[in-house]
């Protein structure tokens, strides 16, 4: 059997490849690294400011879901 070329697979097609070949690793990694395109981008910081405006963010999100800063 060969394996599939996951960069050339859309994000569903590669989702369905791994619900059958779940011990599919390479095809695992190929989505993670696909991430999700509708995940916000937030630029790394490049002053003191940056870092503190950053920090409150990560704060914020870690706040509404529970988590613990």
């Amino acid at each position: 059997m060969t394996k599939p070329n996951f960069s050339q697979m859309s994000c569903q097609e590669l989702r369905a490849h791994i619900l059958t070949h779940r011990d599919d690793d390479e095809a695992i990694e190929a989505l993670i690294r696909m991430g999700n395109p509708n995940s916000p981008i937030y630029p790394f910081p490049q002053t003191d400011e940056d870092l503190k405006a950053m920090e409150e963010i990560l704060k914020r999100k870690l706040g509404s879901s529970g988590g613990v800063v």
